[in-house]
């Protein structure tokens, strides 16, 4: 599965995890996970986001 660019937002989320945005691609995007794939190694990654209050 081919990842897309991530957007501004997204690129703060990669940063809040202490990751670099540049070097990841955003494969899917759901509203409790975002799932990241490596553009040089293929590793793949889940970062769980926060719930939103209201």
């Amino acid at each position: 599965m081919r990842g897309k660019n991530p957007t501004r937002r997204q690129m703060a989320i990669i940063e809040q995890h202490r990751l670099k945005p540049a070097n990841w691609l955003v494969v899917k995007n759901l509203p409790d996970a975002l799932h990241l794939k490596h553009r040089h190694t293929g590793r793949r990654r889940v970062l769980k986001l926060g719930r939103r209050a209201g």
